[in-house]
């Protein structure tokens, strides 16, 4: 099997624009992502696994494979993570669809997805989709290279939102800050 590096590479230069990063996340940023699941965390959702850096963080929290649902776009990435992770249900489908695929019942969605390289309504639809299919409680994780949260302050407060600022994690490539976001 191709390394992840290799396949990340490949894909960035093919399509630059969806993937939206200069080098894989670092095993850091995929700790910091997945901090707070365990094995009694139920079902996890994650958006833009690419080649499967927090797929990984979040398998070995314990959750199991069975509870785990990815969402992504691209062929190749696709292919790659349903031959390295096999018990986990891969989608090639938008995060916009995930509520309707998945339902409801789910404790954290982490997303690697590029938001503020996005148009509004198609985050929006992600968003509405996300918290659509959170249970009570569920918190949305979400990872950006800026210095402000990745969701606009008007969209927090029409989604009825709190934030987390969470913290900035050096150890990655550009640095990056994580935010947790859940229905305030």
């Amino acid at each position: 099997m191709e390394s992840d590096l290799a396949l990340f590479r490949r894909r960035l230069l093919r399509n630059p624009r969806q993937i939206s990063a200069i080098a894989p996340s670092s095993r850091v940023l995929a700790r910091a992502m997945t901090a707070g699941i365990n094995p009694e965390s139920g079902k996890v959702v994650e958006f833009g696994p690419g080649t499967g850096r927090f797929t990984e963080a979040i398998l070995a929290r314990g959750v199991a494979p069975e509870n785990l649902t990815l969402f992504e776009l691209d062929d190749e990435f696709v292919d790659y993570l349903r031959r390295k992770f096999p018990g986990v249900a891969v989608h090639k489908a938008g995060a916009e669809e995930a509520a309707a695929i998945v339902g409801g019942g789910v404790s954290t969605v982490i997303s690697g997805l590029p938001l503020l390289s996005m148009p509004d309504p198609v985050r929006r639809a992600i968003l509405g989709s996300a918290f659509g299919m959170l249970a009570p409680g569920g918190e949305y994780v979400q990872f950006t290279y800026g210095p402000r949260p990745p969701i606009p302050p008007e969209s927090i407060a029409a989604l009825g939102l709190s934030v987390d600022n969470g913290h900035k994690v050096w150890a990655n490539l550009p640095p990056a800050r994580v935010y947790r976001f859940r229905r305030a």
